[in-house]
This record gives structure tokens, C-alpha cells and sequence, in this order.
């Protein structure tokens, strides 16, 4: 399993290794061992699995506020999505800096999305499945967002405004600016 830290250290890009021959292929897509090695010790407690039928559906950018806040190890299994983690950590040196990624069936990569930041992914492709673990349970009353297209944030999406397939909930997000300080960079 290869880790790579992004331009934000602490979100990681996790390609773990397939084994292929005429059958198919093999793959240890998780081991709580080899990522501890790799300085990421996780305790996930759930599963979750999305679908999206079209191109440009827009999930995001989501995250759970204190103390239920959620760390995701985030896959693609059918398909291809531009995957985005915002840090939203206050005093952060990247306070608003995004990492942004594709993560796809074909390229086999994760995204460690860290507690702290927003996340949130574009599809690419037709029917993408999106797998991710998480660190805490889904806490409804912790539910919070940014606006996925926050002009601050810069995010270069796949997909223009208008034609962005979101739920009702992620186009009210609040901006950034107008996001309540949830949480605070450590050092």
C-alpha cells in the first residue's frame, strides 16, 4: 500500500495494491496495521455506500461538527468522481485550501479526508459508487456543509453551476465566511 501525503499533509492518498491475472484481481484495500505504520491509527466504526446515476451530481461539502466530527477513507468502486477535502480547521496555515483529486474504479486511490475538513466529490462518470469508512457514527443534529461553489474556496469543479445535480440542502449551504468556527487548528 502506497500513502502519499497532498499539499495539505495531513489529507493522504492511499493507493493499496491489486494482484491481477486472468481471473480478475486481489486487493487488501484496508489494513488497520499498514496504515498505522503510515501514521494513520483509525478506530472506523461504519460503512457507507452512495450512488449517483449521473454525470455532474455534486455531493458536498459535508462534515460533522464537534464532538461528533468524522475522519472518511474515501473509494471509488463503479466509476469516477473529483474528490475535494477543504480544510475548515481555524488558525489552520491552510485555513480554505482544498486538495482536490480523481479517484476512480480504475485507479484504485483513497482519500484520507481527516476530522476538521469538509468533503465533498463531482462524478465523473455514469452510476459511480462512492464506498467510505468513518471514525464516528452519523450524528443528524452534527450535520453541516459548506457551499459546494464558495468563490472563496477556488475549487475548480468538472461541472458549471447550472447544470450541477445537488440536493436542496447543499445548495443552501453557507459560505464559508459565514461558517461558525467549529473547529480549531492544534498547533
Amino acid at each position: 500500500m502506497k500513502v502519499e501525503r497532498l499539499a495539505i499533509p495531513e489529507v493522504l492518498l492511499i493507493e493499496p495494491r491489486r494482484f491481477a491475472d486472468e481471473r480478475g484481481f486481489f486487493s487488501e484495500v484496508y489494513s488497520r496495521r499498514t496504515l498505522a505504520e503510515c501514521g494513520l491509527d483509525v478506530e472506523f466504526v461504519q460503512d457507507n455506500h452512495s450512488l449517483s446515476r449521473q454525470v455532474g451530481v455534486v455531493r458536498g461539502l459535508h462534515f460533522q461538527i464537534p464532538p461528533s466530527a468524522q475522519g472518511k477513507l474515501v473509494r471509488v468502486v463503479r466509476g469516477a468522481v473529483l474528490d475535494v477535502a477543504v480544510d475548515i480547521r481555524h488558525g489552520s496555515p491552510t485555513f480554505g485550501r482544498h486538495v482536490a483529486v480523481v479517484l476512480s474504479a480504475e485507479n484504485w486511490r483513497q482519500l484520507w479526508v481527516p476530522r476538521g475538513f469538509a468533503h465533498g466529490f463531482c462524478t465523473l462518470e455514469p452510476d459511480t459508487e462512492v464506498i467510505y469508512k468513518v471514525d464516528a457514527y452519523y450524528d443528524r443534529a452534527a450535520d453541516a456543509g459548506i457551499l459546494w461553489n464558495d468563490p472563496a474556496l477556488g475549487i475548480e469543479w468538472p461541472v458549471k453551476a447550472e447544470a450541477a445535480i445537488l440536493s436542496e440542502k447543499d445548495r443552501a449551504a453557507p459560505r464559508l465566511a459565514d461558517l461558525p468556527r467549529h473547529f480549531t487548528y492544534p498547533g
